[in-house]
């Protein structure tokens, strides 16, 4: 029998965070040739959650197994639809707010990811994913409404 693969056999659940440092850059990572998805395109990390896991736990485990990251002070931003027709895939992925609160950023897993990097919110490379184009909107329109 073939295992099913989330977001293709069935809806998966991401979760995803835009995670900024003391000097109010985000952080980003660049999809590597291994992605599932998107392979290129420069997104705000993330993973997909485990059976029975927290949504906020899931999000501080990927960050720290995938590029030796301690974050916390998660604050959901929105949930997103991440749907890819040509690739046939359906994600439900929470976009959380959070804090760099130690670890020096390297990549651990270099066949998923080819790059990171700090950036100013106002200057992010290109191409970003579908998801982190629609986390920029979303974080743009929270601050202006917070003022």
């Amino acid at each position: 029998m073939t295992a099913l693969k989330a977001g293709s056999d069935y809806i998966g659940v991401g979760v995803g965070a835009m995670v900024f440092d003391d000097a109010g850059r985000v952080f980003l990572s660049q999809r590597g040739p291994l992605a599932k998805n998107e392979r290129g395109c420069w997104e705000f990390p993330g993973g997909s959650l485990d059976y029975g896991e927290r949504l906020e736990d899931a999000i501080v485990r990927e960050f720290e197994e995938e590029y030796g990251m301690l974050i916390g002070e998660l604050q959901l931003l929105y949930v997103v639809n991440h749907i890819l027709p040509a690739e046939g895939q359906h994600w439900v992925s929470p976009t959380y707010l959070a804090r760099h609160l130690g670890g020096e950023p390297s990549i651990r897993e270099p066949g998923k990811c080819s790059a990171i990097g700090w950036f100013s919110i106002g200057d992010l490379p290109a191409p970003l994913s579908l998801v982190s184009l629609e986390d920029v909107r979303v974080y743009h329109v929270r601050v202006r409404a917070e003022g």
